[in-house]
């Protein structure tokens, strides 16, 4: 079984036990979460899409961590002018086991 939910304006198709980094969320590591904005759900029986979302479907997850993606570094250029300039940024994330998936 599958779903495919929408978190931190991005789409994730996820399935039990499976792990994924998200746009941080506001939990501790070892917490539970909840996803009720489910777009999709499919499994043996076939598909349900939602319109926009499936009705009394939800997907709990556990937080495994709260981690940082690998630096991104920005290097912006004028040519002719010596001018440069280097920036760095990691965004931070938060490290998601799905526990379980539950359809109406």
């Amino acid at each position: 079984m599958f779903a495919v939910i929408r978190t931190g304006g991005k789409q994730y198709r996820v399935a039990k036990d499976a792990i994924l980094k998200v746009e941080k969320l506001e939990a501790e590591a070892g917490s539970t979460v909840t996803f009720s904005d489910i777009l999709m759900v499919g499994g043996d029986k076939g598909v349900e899409i939602g319109a926009p979302t499936v009705k009394g479907a939800s997907v709990t997850a556990e937080v495994v961590a709260q981690d940082r993606n690998p630096k991104v570094i920005i290097f912006k250029k004028r040519r002719r002018q010596n001018s440069r300039r280097k920036n760095g940024h990691r965004q931070p994330v938060t490290v998601l086991r799905v526990t379980g998936i539950s359809a109406s």
